[in-house]
Parts: C-alpha cells; structure tokens; sequence
C-alpha cells in the first residue's frame, strides 16, 4: 500500500482518512489551511500522523489526498512541487482531472476519487461510506491503486472517463439534494391544513423510506407506485386542479415529474399505451399553464 497524505481536513478528507487508516493504509502526514483543524484530524488516528505544511505532505507522501473545497484544488495544486512517481488525486464530484495539469506536467500520476455519499457531518460520513459508490478518474497503475481503495472501504468503483464528470455530478444532485427540495415542497404543501415544517418530515419521512427500500428490493421500473403507476387519470387531474388552485408555484415541478414518470409506469406494464397518453397531455396541458402563470409572474416582478 502507497503512504498517504492528506491536504484539506474537513468533512470529507476527514471521514476518509479516518476510513482510510482503519483498514490498514498508512497516514503519513496530514495538512490542512489551520494547523487545529488538521490536528483534530490526526487526532482521529492512532498512531496519529505528522501534522505539517503543504509541501511537508507532498514530500513524505506517495499518494496525496487534495480535499480542500473544489475552488482551492487548481490553486493549491499549483503552488506545490510534485515530482515523478508520486500520485495526486482530489474527491470533487463535479471537478475533472485537469485542475491537476501542474502535477501531472510535473511527472506525478493524477487523479480523481469521488465518494458518492452525503457529508453531513464527520461521524455519519464515516458511517455512510460502506457501501458507496466511488466515482474514479485515473489511469495505469494509479487506476488499480484506488479502484482496490474503494473495494477496501466496501465500496463500488465507477470508472468515469474524459468528460462524464459533469453529468454524474448532475445526476447525484438530482437524487440527493433535489429530493430534499422536494421534501420542502411536500411539507409547504403539509402547511396549508395546519402541519408544522417539523412534523410533516417526521410524517412523510416514513414513506420516504419506504420508497427507498422498495428502489433497492424490487428495481426499476417495478419500484413504482401511486397513480401514475395505476393509470389513475381522474386523481392526477385532481391533484393538478389542487395545485393549480392553491399552491401554483409547484404545478411545473408536479407536470415535469409527472411526465418523467409515465415511460416508467409503462415500462412496470401496469398501464397501456392510450392510458400513458392521456396521462401525459393532462400533465402537458397543466404545465403549459404553468408556463405561462410563471411568466406573467416574472414580468409582475419586472414591473415592479
């Protein structure tokens, strides 16, 4: 196993170089913009790993850990000496590796290991890891090196090649910060008969999970419930005319998920092709009104 380093100790370089070390990779040195933040992190370890500058963890390290926020990778990159032989590799998700050209045009190996999981906090990132995916990006030697770092912290490798970042960053923002926007959503709805922000999550949550489970146990497209999934037109038109009446800011989000549901109801085989249709133009219908509300909005603001 390569020594590894780690510049940048927040929640991510935290969580893995403490997941890191806890399956037998050895810490060689840790740096971060603060001397106390990256003493708290060699804290997490024992024995813990030398604390020092930048530079100090370039020169002891055979793979080095960029974890600084995605602004900062190129720039720090960029003020440090890298030689041959040595690999660098940042955890961006949307980032490529090309804000690593001065390493590489140095003679280092680059490149780039995302862990696919939420980091809330240290302590439940270290607890979510297991079984993640991990987006990769490197070549050669340095490719086998991390696919194995991701096996060893029970995860799954995704290769990703020039390119693909951009759009496997989007997709992981579709699943994971936009159904919290839809959980806020929900609960505005929750809101208009009474129910607090707090209760209405702590109601809805449950059915959150349960949609959960049912991706995991049964799959695409059979995972599918609800109206939509039973070819149920008459309760869709009354959600739309509810939406429309009451709450016409989430009309559009309603219509556009909506028609992203209806090939996967018809891929479940629950409904037919003419039910599939009518679904649609309801849901096509309510969101060129919506359109339109939203524009008439926009030129009220404008006005104004």
């Amino acid at each position: 196993m390569p020594s590894v380093g780690f510049i940048g100790a927040g929640t991510v370089g935290t969580a893995l170089a403490v997941s890191l070390s806890g399956r037998g990779y050895q810490l060689a040195a840790v740096a971060s913009k603060t001397h106390a933040s990256a003493a708290a992190l060699a804290a997490r370890i024992q024995p813990p790993p030398p604390v020092c500058d930048a530079q100090g963890a370039v020169d002891r390290c055979e793979l080095v850990f960029l974890t600084t926020p995605d602004d900062l990778i190129g720039p720090v990159a960029n003020s440090l000496a890298w030689h041959a032989g040595q690999a660098v590799v940042h955890c961006s998700g949307a980032a490529s590796t090309d804000v690593l050209e001065a390493a590489r045009a140095a003679g280092a190996a680059v490149g780039a290991f995302h862990p696919l999981q939420t980091f809330a906090s240290v302590n439940e990132a270290i607890e979510n890891l297991p079984g993640s995916a991990f987006a990769i990006e490197a070549d050669g030697p340095l490719l086998t090196i991390l696919e194995q770092m991701a096996r060893d912290l029970s995860g799954t490798p995704i290769r990703l090649g020039p390119g693909d970042k951009t759009i496997y960053h989007t997709a992981a923002v579709l699943v994971s910060n936009y159904t919290v926007a839809l959980m806020a959503a929900a609960t505005e709805l929750w809101g208009q008969f009474g129910v607090t922000t707090p209760d209405a999550t702590q109601s809805l949550l449950p059915l959150l999970q349960g949609t959960i489970n049912n991706i995991r146990k049964i799959g695409l497209p059979g995972c599918l419930t609800g109206p939509i999934a039973r070819g149920d037109l008459g309760t869709v038109e009354k959600h739309l005319e509810a939406l429309e009446a009451r709450a016409p800011e989430l009309l559009g989000i309603y219509c556009e998920l909506g028609l992203r549901a209806v090939p996967v109801a018809l891929a479940k085989g629950k409904i037919d092709t003419n039910q599939a249709r009518a679904l649609e133009k309801a849901l096509a219908d309510h969101l060129h009104t919506s359109s339109q509300v939203s524009t008439r909005g926009l030129n009220r603001t404008e006005a104004n």
